[in-house]
């Protein structure tokens, strides 16, 4: 039976004979078993050494089942973690997600902070700060992918928890009033940090509102891009205000940290630290035309592209195994390509793939905004919704995104004040109907 394929380099899962799994990925698969009950109760595994059949016979995990079984199921008592909560030895966080429905994550105390330093020293960028203080400002959701992340309004300092400051108290940045953003530039001047991190979205209205204010940050030295898919227009309007090398961090509240490259290069890394990345080819194209009634050729799997199945490692409060993320990369020379959520990515009726790469690739050369979402709103029509300081050539976009996306397609442009994310908080750059 052939191995799976995994993004983690080759040296960290070892060689493995006559069909059986590494020793490194068979002793973490046997930990999370034996650490939480969940595991058995859905698959139970026999003692004699795993080989790869029986690891893929393992059912991949899902957020909406931890949704429905609660994530009590993972604890044999769960009367030692609440004792747990009084003593510290546990944290627990909400996180919503795409799913929109909330679900509890329980970590061990220091587990956010120690696979937060492996991401950071699996990046060339970001490794000069592992193992050591500095100053950190956070501008994300306020139900962010962090435990430490406030949810009352605490006065400046009060917010500033072992060098990171955390500035905004509300989410959904479009609505911000103009003394919210005062109050925001003040304290990341203030700060003077070496880092900014946060959602694409609220760090590029950062830059329109340090802009208009004039305010620069002479000691940035990384912007960390994550919570969300960041698109070129995001980086690039960030980059003009705070010139600093950009970082894509990817992960989730319920997994931590995964990938770790460039933003915008094509080159983010597994963080092997942290977790086994399984590579499970995506054969979503042919589902797609088959429910949708297309007649484009379909496909058995789409070379080099892949949904990610998680297994974290050496995780002790709710470990994942075999955990379906949602989210799809493709292998590239230099690395992966984070593509985004499964559910927001479109096929064109011959079965190729559009993701928000692509949307980035395809808008003029002169076109500027500070945040844009492609809404498909029939089979052949779409809506492109901007927000920019200046309207821009609807016709030329409009153009530009009827021909990658093919099919006869019609698309409208309209500028707009702001544009509102979904209900858990999230903003999407690509949103096709559902299928």
């Amino acid at each position: 039976m052939p191995a799976s394929t995994f993004a983690n380099p080759p040296e960290s899962l070892g060689s493995a004979t006559d069909g059986l799994l590494p020793a490194t990925l068979e002793q973490e698969v046997r930990k999370i078993y034996a650490r939480s009950p969940l595991y058995g109760q859905r698959f139970p595994l026999h003692s004699e050494p795993l080989q790869w059949s029986c690891f893929r016979e393992i059912p991949a995990l899902s957020k909406q089942e931890i949704v429905a079984r609660g994530h009590q199921a993972f604890f044999a008592d769960y009367a030692e973690v609440e004792r747990g909560f009084q003593t510290k030895r546990f944290e627990y966080e909400s996180t919503g997600g795409t799913t929109q429905s909330p679900m509890t994550v329980i970590m061990e105390d220091g587990w956010w902070a120690a696979q937060t330093e492996r991401a950071y020293r699996a990046s060339p960028i970001l490794r000069q700060f592992a193992g050591r203080a500095y100053r950190k400002c956070v501008l994300a959701p306020v139900g962010c992918s962090s435990n430490l992340c406030p949810y009352e309004d605490h006065p400046f300092p009060h917010r500033y928890f072992d060098g990171t400051v955390y500035l905004n108290l509300s989410s959904d940045p479009f609505v911000f009033p103009e003394t919210e953003w005062d109050r925001i530039v003040l304290e990341l001047q203030a700060t003077q940090p070496e880092v900014i991190e946060g959602e694409p979205v609220y760090l590029s209205l950062l830059a329109r509102a340090a802009k208009r204010r004039g305010a620069k940050v002479p000691s940035l030295r990384a912007v960390i891009l994550t919570y969300g898919k960041a698109s070129l227009q995001h980086g690039r309007r960030i980059a003009e205000v705070f010139p600093a090398p950009q970082v894509d961090l990817y992960g989730s509240t319920e997994a931590g940290y995964l990938f770790v490259g460039e933003a915008f290069k094509d080159n983010s890394q597994v963080i092997d630290a942290n977790a086994f990345i399984e590579l499970v080819p995506w054969r979503a194209a042919s589902t797609h035309l088959a429910s949708s009634g297309q007649t484009g050729a379909p496909q058995a799997g789409l070379p080099g592209v892949f949904q990610i199945y998680v297994t974290t490692r050496d995780r002790e409060a709710m470990p994942l195994l075999r955990y379906r993320t949602g989210d799809i990369v493709q292998h590239m020379p230099t690395g992966f390509r984070l593509l985004g959520r499964e559910g927001n990515l479109f096929f064109r009726t011959d079965g190729s793939l559009v993701s928000p790469t692509d949307i980035d690739a395809a808008l003029p050369a002169g076109f500027t905004c500070w945040h844009y979402t492609l809404v498909q709103t029939g089979e052949t029509r779409w809506d492109f919704h901007y927000v920019a300081d200046h309207a821009a050539v609807h016709g030329d976009i409009e153009s530009s995104l009827a021909r990658l996306l093919g099919g006869n397609a019609r698309v409208n442009a309209f500028r707009r004040r702001f544009i509102a994310p979904a209900a858990s908080g999230k903003f999407a750059l690509l949103k096709p109907l559902a299928r």
